[in-house]
């Protein structure tokens, strides 16, 4: 169960995000309104929500899951590839003093994203992608050996992080899209397979028994209520815009 959440206010730059599609630039006002219906969903589901303040220096910063990995023995201060997200990592580490007595430290030449880390329990698969490289990854998972924890890699074809296309909703499931419907690495979970059509949609957040699923992928939303879970939707328009998804938008511990 999660008791704390740290998110931070999207700034006006975040017309200059990051963005491997084509969807148009974010509106900033909607996306504004989006971030707090966010907020209030993370308290309904039982979170303290600590918000920081906008970032206007960094154009992602409202995307702090992937700068840092809070874990229920110690926090690790992750390490971007990307050269618009340098220093975001440094602020955070600041915030997480508040939270933690352990925090651990990727450092270069590794890299490593946070959402490219998905939690299982004590166990993490971890993501090789265009923004987490092996060396970033053995750190990694020498920081959870450490701690009592354990790590596995994961090879990356298609998305941009691993939590793009997989997501853990406790008991065992999985939802899972594309590369990852047929991988080896989750042969002995139970899973819920994100049509390609709703593919957005395999970025979902499980909250202590609720599942925050973006809006408008309907057949999606039937499947997990089907597998038993309360569904909160959440309008992500503005953020998947610029690649982010439910989970980008929130650290939980």
């Amino acid at each position: 169960m999660f008791k704390n959440a740290i998110v931070r206010k999207p700034g006006q730059s975040i017309v200059h995000g990051l963005s491997s599609g084509d969807l148009g630039l974010p509106i900033y006002k909607k996306a504004l309104l989006q971030h707090k219906k966010y907020i209030e969903a993370l308290k309904t589901c039982g979170l303290k929500v600590q918000v920081l303040d906008a970032d206007n220096f960094f154009p992602d910063s409202t995307f702090v899951e992937d700068v840092s990995l809070c874990t229920p023995h110690c926090a690790i201060i992750t390490n971007s590839s990307a050269p618009s997200r340098k220093g975001e990592s440094a602020c955070m580490q600041d915030i997480l003093n508040q939270y933690y007595d352990n925090i651990e430290i990727i450092k270069t030449p590794g890299t490593l994203d946070a959402g490219d880390v998905m939690m299982v329990e004590n166990h993490f698969y971890i993501g090789l992608s265009n923004r987490t490289n092996i060396i970033g990854a053995r750190q990694l998972i020498g920081i959870l050996k450490k701690f009592g924890m354990t790590g596995v890699t994961v090879p990356l074809k298609e998305v941009l992080h691993l939590k793009t296309g997989v997501s853990y909703l406790e008991n065992n499931t999985l939802l899972v899209s594309g590369e990852f419907v047929c991988s080896n690495h989750f042969e002995s979970f139970n899973k819920i397979i994100v049509n390609d059509n709703e593919k957005y949609a395999a970025n979902s957040l499980w909250i202590n028994g609720t599942v925050l699923v973006p809006k408008n992928h309907p057949d999606t939303i039937l499947k997990i209520k089907n597998a038993g879970y309360t569904v909160v939707e959440l309008d992500m328009s503005e953020f998947q815009k610029i690649d982010g998804g439910l989970s980008c938008l929130s650290l939980r511990f």
